[in-house]
């Protein structure tokens, strides 16, 4: 095992509470280690039976594939072995393979073909508060499933919302524990827009003033940003710069093959640093090596049913003040950090 993490003096408490049969809702604040160290200790509770598997379900291939590489690295193991992942297009598992990690859409397809889950041990739903279609139905279908098929199976569902209230009136039979959080102080700033200024030249401006003449070696800027062509507009207006040559640029989005991926959430390569932007993926569940300061750009892409067309289409929107918080924290999870909002302080308190 690592460094201490909040999480740590739970655990025992969570194998408690968790026998054959029994659902469990655990909230941990980001930082407090429930991807790391939950699984692992509910397999060494389950000993090495053939019926121990344990499957995992991330939100995305990239936080699938991360959280096997940090769980089989706490092992002292290759992925592949007693941990592994399996997600769209790439799978790394073996026989020995004990605790899988895959994507709740790859999980569904699994679930429909074998409802029994013959040889699985419990089921874990982490970042269950993104609320995504893929694992609500799942849980769902295993909640009705359960009871005649799969009696001993248990469930495992980690949230970092603070707002627990409406998930416990939809599984009123789960215990609950709460785990403290573990973030270090993030100072926020406001930058507003000039009249007339794009928003790639708000974040070059924001570059420029907070982030160049004050880098360390090798250190990350976390840009969040609406969608891909935004993303696209930025390393443009960044590379026509005098001094965007000499930094790395990496785009981060789910259109984006896993290896390219990968190599965003990685430690620069470069002692001029890095600049990783992206789209709302990297609000949770991932962690970007060596981030100590996060540009909001303040919007965010919702699907949003049109009654004139009767078909959903994505909108960009004024990102909430929940995902503005959520943001910042992106900065403070390897020690103290700052976000610059690309917005007014007075629109801050307007904002939903």
């Amino acid at each position: 095992m690592g460094a201490a993490l909040p999480i740590d003096p739970l655990l025992p408490e969570l194998v408690r509470q968790l026998p054959a049969g029994a659902t469990l809702l655990l909230q941990a604040p980001p930082g407090a280690g429930k991807t790391t160290r939950a699984p692992l200790a509910l397999l060494e509770a389950l000993g090495a039976g053939a019926g121990g598997r344990i499957l995992m379900l991330e939100p995305r291939r990239l936080a699938a594939k991360a959280a096997a590489e940090r769980l089989a690295a706490e092992l002292g193991e290759p992925v592949g072995q007693r941990v592994g992942y399996r997600v769209r297009l790439e799978s790394r598992t073996s026989a020995a393979t004990r605790l899988e990690v895959l994507t709740d859409g790859l999980f569904l397809r699994q679930l429909q073909a074998d409802p029994a889950l013959e040889g699985v041990a419990c089921v874990i739903f982490d970042e269950f508060h993104e609320r995504r279609c893929d694992a609500e139905l799942a849980l769902t279908l295993l909640r009705e499933a359960r009871p005649l098929l799969a009696p001993e199976l248990r469930l495992l569902v980690m949230s970092a919302t603070l707002n627990l209230q409406p998930l416990l009136e939809q599984l009123p039979e789960a215990g609950l524990l709460c785990s403290e959080g573990r973030s270090h102080p993030v100072e926020v700033q406001h930058q507003a827009p000039r009249p007339g200024e794009r928003l790639a030249q708000q974040v070059v401006r924001a570059l420029e003033s907070q982030w160049l003449d004050q880098r360390d070696a090798g250190e990350t800027v976390l840009v969040f940003l609406p969608g891909q062509r935004q993303i696209a507009q930025c390393l443009e207006a960044i590379s026509a710069t005098t001094w965007g040559g000499a930094v790395e640029l990496c785009p981060l989005h789910g259109h984006l093959p896993l290896a390219a991926q990968g190599r965003a959430i990685r430690r620069a390569s470069s002692a001029a640093g890095k600049v990783v932007l992206a789209t709302s993926i990297a609000e949770s569940s991932l962690t970007i090596e060596g981030v100590t300061l996060v540009l909001d750009g303040g919007l965010s892409r919702r699907s949003r049913f049109d009654p004139v067309t009767g078909m959903d289409s994505l909108v960009t929107l004024p990102a909430s003040l929940a995902s503005a918080e959520q943001r910042a924290g992106r900065a403070g999870r390897l020690g103290p950090g700052r976000c610059v909002r690309l917005w007014s302080a007075a629109e801050q308190q307007r904002r939903p």
